[in-house]
């Protein structure tokens, strides 16, 4: 009796390790072929999704809306598999090319939805649902009455790049950014939702996932940031300075005298972009600088045109030509 639950126990043992024994070591072959199948298979997804923003960013619907969020759920999902896949040609040494294909694999993801579908397909709806409503953002002035006057973005960049009224930069500034404060809670669920993606993939949070796409760890890569910060800081607190000191000769008190330049003031919606104030600042001795677009229309370059130009660019760096269907 006791020889045959030894019998028993050895087979027991032997049928579930048995997986574990055959289960043979990954070769490169093996790797290559996994990444030429996910490359197909995340270029059709991609597709899809890239064709389903387009008709959500110039058709906003609850539809589209809806479409964009399940076509970037299924590229998104599809990846983190893929990415976590790929774990397990770990260890293997990968020629170069495949390796380095390995680790943007891991690194392509600017969201990593939790694996749990639920959350993944919230995480989904919440950005699409952040991107609709900025997109159908307006601001309506005060004292307006019909909507169709109210102000969208384009409207409004268009406006504060070439408006010198003090009084009208402040008032559209305020009223895009009154746009932003009703999405704070689901920021707020986006933020932890793809944290917890971020973590299921082995980093500390979203924030870490996108600085380790630098080719050297996060950490390294914010004091990289910081020393090269450093070495800019006294040229762009000097050029600070001067945009401050001109804008304060324009604009008066409503420009300190130390201390930030208020942002309704710079010529565009974030502060981010300073050219349209460049008429206002430029030194005496310096040139107005050129209109690109002036120098377009009088060279007559149309629409395909522009297209041409990025064309030869991409094929002087060895890519191939737009497909003759594509003109």
């Amino acid at each position: 009796m006791k020889r045959l639950n030894w019998i028993i126990a050895l087979l027991v043992i032997f049928a579930f390790d048995a997986p574990a024994r055959s289960r043979k070591p990954p070769t490169v072959e093996e790797a290559r072929a996994f990444m030429e199948n996910a490359e197909a298979k995340l270029l059709a997804l991609s597709t899809e999704a890239s064709r389903a923003k387009w008709v959500y960013t110039n058709f906003i619907t609850d539809d589209t809306e809806i479409l964009h969020a399940l076509a970037s759920q299924r590229e998104i999902a599809a990846t983190v598999e893929l990415a976590k896949e790929s774990v397990r040609f770990d260890g293997l040494k990968l020629p170069p090319d495949l390796a380095r294909k390995m680790m943007l694999l891991k690194l392509s993801l600017s969201l990593a939805t939790p694996s749990d579908p639920k959350e993944a397909a919230e995480l989904t709806r919440i950005v699409a649902g952040m991107e609709g409503a900025y997109g159908k953002g307006r601001y309506c002035p005060e004292g307006t009455t019909d909507t169709g006057q109210c102000l969208d973005i384009e409207k409004i960049g268009r406006t504060m790049a070439s408006s010198r009224d003090p009084r009208e930069l402040l008032d559209l500034w305020r009223g895009w950014h009154s746009i932003s404060p009703p999405l704070r809670k689901d920021f707020e669920r986006y933020v932890r939702l793809a944290n917890r993606g971020a973590r299921e993939l082995g980093f500390a949070d979203s924030g870490a996932m996108w600085r380790s796409k630098y080719d050297t760890p996060p950490e390294a890569f914010a004091r990289e940031v910081e020393r090269l910060w450093e070495q800019v800081k006294p040229l762009y607190v000097s050029l600070h300075a001067y945009v401050r000191w001109k804008l304060r000769e324009k604009y008066g008190d409503i420009v300190p005298a130390r201390g930030p330049i208020p942002a309704h003031l710079l010529g565009n919606m974030w502060a981010q972009e300073w050219q349209h104030i460049y008429p206002l600042v430029v030194p005496k001795e310096a040139g107005t600088g050129y209109d690109l677009t002036e120098i377009l229309k009088t060279r007559k370059i149309d629409e395909r045109e522009m297209v041409r130009y990025g064309e030869r660019f991409f094929t002087s760096l060895g890519f191939a030509p737009l497909p003759p269907t594509f003109w």
